[in-house]
This record gives C-alpha cells, sequence and structure tokens, in this order.
C-alpha cells in the first residue's frame, strides 16, 4: 500500500468520474428530447457511481494505513484497524477522543466523565453535552468560558481521526459529530467478513449468576419464569462479550420441608433404601406429605426426627433425599431443554458445612450480637439484621446466603456476581451485600455484587397470574399452552400448507418459546407486566412474532436470489458504497450495535436490546422499500438485475438481527 497504489487508483476513480459526467450530460440531453432513442438508460451511471464510491474507499483506507505506519495517530485504546477480533464501539471511541481533547484543551481538569450520546439524524450521528458542565467546573477554577466557548475549544483539539467527519456546534454548547462515510463502509465490510463479534476494548471478568432458582419438590411454576429467562439472556450477553460467567442454580434443596417428605416416603415406600422409589407425581406427593403434615401431629413429630437424621447425614436418609431430588431434577431438566437454558446446580445443601465455618469467622470478627437467643448483624444504615444462628441453635436461609456470598469471592474468586430475582427480596440482598462488607468479605471496588430485581407477572386482570383454579400456573402448563396457540397462529397465516412438517415444528416451537421470552424481556423488568398471549402473538409492532418473521424474510432475499455468503464477502471486498440516504442510516444502525450491548452491562437492563433489534427491523423496512435489491421482469417475473452492495446490507442486518435474537435466547428458522 503505497503512493504509486494510491495514485493509481485516483486515476481510475477521475476517469470513472469524467464518464459519470458524459452520462449525465446524455441523460440530461434525453430528458429534454435532444438525444436519440438509442442512448442507454441510468442504469450504466449507477454502475459507474458505485465503482468509483468503492475506488475512493480504497484510497481512503490506504491513505490512513500510510498515517498509521507513521505514527501520525492518536487514540489507539480501540483503533479501528486495530481491533481484529472485536467490533469498534464507535461511542468508546467519541468519547475516547473527546477526552483526549478536553485534556489537551484544558490540562488542569482531571478525571472529566465525557459523555457523547446518539443524537437525531438531523443533527447528526452522535453529540457531545458536556461542554455546560465542563464551563461550571471551569468557573471553579478561576477560568471564564461560556460552555459554547468551551465547545469551541474542544471542537479545535480533537485529534486527527478516521471517524469523524465534522463536528459543528450548535445551541448553548453542544458539539454535533457526523462520521466519515469512509469510516462506515469500512466497519461494514469488517462486519460482513469477520462477523458480528464482541465489541473491543471489554475487560473481561468472572462472572457468578444466580438465578432460577426453584425448590426441590415442587414443580416450576410462573413465578420462576421471569427469574430463568432473564437469568439466561444476562448470562449470553456476559459470555458473547467474553466473561467467563459460572451459571448458577441455587436450588432449595435443604431444609425442615424435608422431614415431612421423606416420613412420607417411608411410608409410602418403605424399602426406598434398596430400590429407587417410584414417585411419579412429585408435586401430588409433597401435597400428601404437607397435608398429613399439618393434620397429624405423630407424623409431625416423626417428620421433625427425620429432619434431624438427614442433617446428621444418616446414609439411609440421604439416599432417600436423594431419590427426591432425582426425581425433581428431571422434572426442570424438561422445562430448561424447552426454553434451551443451560445451568449448573448448586443448592442449600452445599454451603451446610460451610455455614459452620462462616458462623465461627464471623464470631471471631466480633460482629455477631446476642439477641434473646439469637445471634443477628447488623449493618451501617439497615435496621433489620440477619438472624445468623436462631435461639435453638439451627441456621437460616441468611446464614446460608452469608456462607454463599463468601464462597463465591472467597473460593470462586469472582469479580462480579448477579443475583436474579424478584424485587421483594430487595431488601434482604442490600443487608446480605452490607454484612459482607462489615465482615471484610466484600470490596465492592474490587468485587461487584448487584441484585437483578424484577416485577411479578400479572394475568389479563391485572392481577397476580392464577389457573382457573386459582392455583399459580404451571410453567409446563404455560409452554404448552404456547405451543398450541403458537401452531393455531401459523395455520391461520397458512403456513402449514408451503413448510413441511418439520419445518412447521420449528416454526412452531420458536414462535411459542420465542414470544414468552421476548414479552418477558422487552419490558422493563423493575415493573410487573401482563401476561397474554393474545398480544404476545401479534405480528405487528414490537413482538418476537414479527421480528422472527421479519428476520426470515430477510434471510430469503439471498436465498431467492441465490446468493451465497462467499459472493457477498466477495463483493464487499472493494467496499460498499452507500450512496442512498437509507444505505448509509441502516448501515450506521448496525454499527450501533457494539455500543448497544455494552451499554446493556451497567445496569443489566435488557429491554433496550430488544428495542434495538425493533428499530433495526423498521429502518431496514424503510431501506428495502426504496432500495432495491433484486429486480425482476414486470412480464416473466425472472431476476434481471441484482445489487449486490444491496444484497450485502440485507445480510448485515440479518448477521445483527441473529446475534440479538441469540442474546435474547429466542430461536430463528429459515423459513416460517
Amino acid at each position: 500500500m503505497d503512493s504509486a497504489k494510491i495514485q493509481h487508483l485516483g486515476e481510475r476513480a477521475a476517469k470513472a468520474e469524467a464518464e459519470i459526467m458524459a452520462l449525465m450530460q446524455q441523460l440530461s440531453m434525453l430528458k429534454s428530447g435532444v438525444a436519440g432513442n438509442d442512448v442507454e438508460d441510468n442504469s450504466e451511471a449507477e454502475k459507474l457511481m458505485a465503482e468509483n464510491a468503492k475506488l475512493n474507499y480504497r484510497i481512503n483506507i490506504m491513505k490512513r494505513a500510510l498515517e498509521d505506519n507513521g505514527g501520525q495517530r492518536s487514540a489507539k485504546k480501540c483503533k479501528p484497524e486495530s481491533a481484529p477480533n472485536g467490533m469498534v464501539n464507535i461511542l468508546l471511541k467519541l468519547e475516547e477522543l473527546f477526552s483526549l481533547a478536553i485534556e489537551q484543551a484544558f490540562p488542569n481538569v482531571k478525571g472529566f466523565q465525557v459523555v457523547v450520546v446518539p443524537t437525531t439524524p438531523n443533527f447528526g450521528d452522535y453529540q457531545f453535552n458536556g461542554a455546560m458542565s465542563l464551563s461550571k467546573l471551569l468557573r471553579t477554577m478561576g477560568k471564564s468560558l461560556n460552555p459554547r466557548e468551551v465547545a469551541s475549544v474542544i471542537r479545535e483539539n480533537v485529534p486527527s481521526n478516521s471517524v469523524i467527519d465534522t463536528l459543528e456546534l450548535a445551541g448553548p454548547g453542544y458539539i454535533n459529530i457526523k462520521l466519515k462515510a469512509s469510516f462506515v463502509q469500512e466497519q461494514l465490510s469488517l462486519l460482513l467478513t469477520r462477523g458480528v463479534r464482541p465489541p473491543c476494548g471489554v475487560e473481561k471478568k468472572r462472572v457468578i449468576v444466580d438465578f432460577s432458582s426453584p425448590n426441590i419438590a415442587k414443580e416450576m411454576h410462573v413465578g420462576h419464569l421471569r427469574s430463568t429467562i432473564i437469568g439466561d439472556s444476562i448470562c449470553r450477553l456476559l459470555e458473547f462479550l467474553g466473561h467467563d460467567v459460572v451459571r448458577m442454580n441455587h436450588v432449595g434443596d435443604w431444609g425442615t420441608q424435608f422431614g415431612m417428605l421423606l416420613a412420607h416416603l417411608e411410608d409410602r415406600f418403605p424399602n426406598f433404601a434398596e430400590e429407587t422409589p417410584p414417585i411419579g407425581d412429585l408435586q401430588s406427593f409433597y401435597k400428601e406429605s404437607k397435608i398429613r403434615f399439618d393434620s397429624d401431629a405423630d407424623f409431625k413429630k416423626r417428620a421433625y426426627a427425620c429432619v434431624v437424621k438427614l442433617q446428621s447425614h444418616d446414609p439411609v436418609y440421604i439416599k432417600g433425599w436423594q431419590a427426591i431430588c432425582d426425581v425433581s431434577r428431571r422434572e426442570f431438566q424438561k422445562i430448561y431443554d424447552r426454553l434451551d437454558i443451560k445451568i449448573k446446580e448448586r443448592g442449600e445443601s452445599f454451603y451446610q458445612d460451610l455455614m459452620k465455618k462462616t458462623v465461627a469467622l464471623l464470631e471471631e470478627t466480633g460482629v455477631l450480637k446476642e439477641d434473646d437467643g439469637r445471634k443477628v448483624m447488623f449493618a451501617p444504615g439497615i435496621a433489620v439484621p440477619l438472624t445468623i444462628v436462631k435461639s435453638d441453635g439451627g441456621y437460616t436461609y441468611d446464614t446460608s446466603d452469608m456462607a454463599a456470598i463468601r464462597q463465591r469471592i472467597h473460593d470462586e474468586k469472582a469479580d462480579w456476581v448477579i443475583y436474579v430475582v424478584d424485587l421483594g427480596q430487595a431488601g434482604h440482598f442490600e443487608t446480605i451485600f452490607a454484612c459482607a462488607e462489615v465482615a471484610g468479605w466484600l470490596d465492592r471496588k474490587k468485587t461487584r455484587v448487584e441484585h437483578v430485581g424484577f416485577g411479578v407477572v400479572l394475568g389479563e386482570d391485572k392481577k397476580k397470574f392464577k389457573s382457573r383454579s386459582s392455583e399459580t400456573v404451571r410453567l409446563v402448563d404455560l409452554l404448552d399452552e404456547g405451543l398450541r396457540r403458537a401452531k393455531e397462529k401459523l395455520i391461520e397465516k397458512e403456513r402449514d400448507k408451503v413448510l413441511t412438517p418439520e419445518e412447521l415444528e420449528s416454526a412452531q416451537n420458536a414462535v411459542a418459546y420465542g414470544c414468552v421470552k421476548y414479552s418477558d424481556l422487552a419490558h422493563n423488568r423493575n415493573g410487573d407486566y401482563v401476561f397474554s398471549f393474545d398480544k404476545m402473538l401479534e405480528d405487528k409492532g414490537n413482538t418476537a412474532v414479527y421480528l422472527l418473521y421479519a428476520y426470515t424474510r430477510i434471510r430469503s432475499i439471498a436465498r431467492t436470489a441465490n446468493i451465497t455468503d462467499e459472493q457477498i464477502k466477495k463483493a464487499v471486498a472493494d467496499g460498499i458504497p452507500l450512496g442512498h440516504e437509507k444505505e448509509m442510516k441502516l448501515a450506521k444502525l448496525l454499527l450501533r450495535f457494539p455500543e448497544t450491548i455494552v451499554r446493556l452491562t451497567v445496569d443489566l437492563f435488557l429491554h433496550p436490546l430488544c428495542e434495538y433489534l425493533y428499530e433495526v427491523s423498521t429502518v431496514f423496512t424503510e431501506f428495502y422499500d426504496v432500495c432495491y435489491c433484486v429486480e425482476k421482469d414486470r412480464t416473466t417475473g425472472q431476476i434481471v438485475h441484482i445489487n449486490m452492495d444491496r444484497m450485502a446490507l440485507c445480510e448485515a442486518t440479518a448477521n445483527v438481527m441473529a446475534q440479538c435474537f441469540s442474546l435474547l435466547g429466542l430461536k430463528t428458522v429459515q423459513k416460517m
């Protein structure tokens, strides 16, 4: 890539421009009735314009390469050309450039938080709006500049770079940022040739995500739905970003309830120690034991005795406990398989021995207080203490959770611990985190801990979601109903007439499970949401059904034109012109994928990803409506022209959408 090659390409570009001008002149004459009927239409001019754009694109790349070799570039933390293993986070790149500008312009200002935000196309692509706060800060330092003056100085000090085209002052101190077309073209080509990759510049961490957490001997119900779906999506996001993620299922597999289950097991299957008890319906088994526990004093006494034997690790009762747990695990796994959830079980039983050590460590540090026979622990600013040891010497959920957080930080070496549990437990986790700090186990400067809370699922009557018999809705029943309704929806759209039985089943599963997941994730998790299959299965608006249909339609464009991935990659090797405003708008939106997913890690709200996915779909529709990708003969219906650059945009859109679906845990299908 030397200057001679650049000169050669420049000459080709100039020649193409001359030919374009000649053709445009002929077209103008044709419209005026001067030229004859043998003058060609504007298709030749369009081809030459595309060729010219590609040549100029390559020239710009080579010029930047020569600049880099000469060491003339600044802000190299995440520079576009040096990120072969990750996509460029444009927002981060711009923040780096403006940070450098502020350091250069105002060297006495240290640690100023630069904020760059996407803006409307009328103003540019992004906007820096920190001039006002910086102006106030400078006044405290004895330097009087109004916000517009501050913005002007910053603009003049933004380093030379390959990203920004123009910087325009607006209003009382905003700086509107427009990206270079060549940069957008280059990054789009990389997206197509290298795939949708995680953004560069992400610091890798070891993360433990505690989610789902059903109770042994009880069926999973709608109350477990949100934790399972949200937790899985968070794991998918963090795994994609390159973090070392441990998916933890903190199941309720220990406690006094096992006493009544074991006592009932003894009566129903006396030889359970020799043969695995054939427990069929564990839910019914649990209900039977609970009725006996509540109504039979002798049975209750035996149940407490069984708890003592279990907690002393009597091998006979351990075997019965394991048999009950195994039945539950098999039922849980059926749900996880249907929802494509991967999770590692580590129940409360795992922490039983660790709880003794936990109590001993807390006693050594002198943080436990006696309270009416109990041992409790207070945290600064929190009125209600943790009960670490009960008056009878037993342990509590507080003890278990303190043992767990210590084990995760101390033994697992977690840099980040996430608890995906309903908002009703917010106070409990606030206390656990605060007490872990008091104990010296948690240093928030080194370890990030957070409770990812969520609201409850409501029925269409806006009350807590219940079955017709006023019982909690079983998750298996909910998924079965989703499958039934999804099939009805597909048949209503006559998809059964064009899809094979196998394709119809795949589409049914994708729609059924996808709509349940997407409806949850598309809502702000802090709020309650109404569960309605009718709304979930609508094929308009921001729904899974609409987006899955949109995705399959985009994929079908290349399939119908018989275009392969290799052909598209070859076509974009010299760049994509992006001459139409709708092409450029779509390309810029696709390149916002890295900043979108990085933003999710700030607060672990997932609905912005759903909003982004929907925006991609709608902007693609705008593009496709006015930018013809495949032209057909109106009489024969045969394809007469394929615009490979626009086919590449279709491919890029589908690839980004597919990755979004994957992060949300939705499966796509080729035909729907």
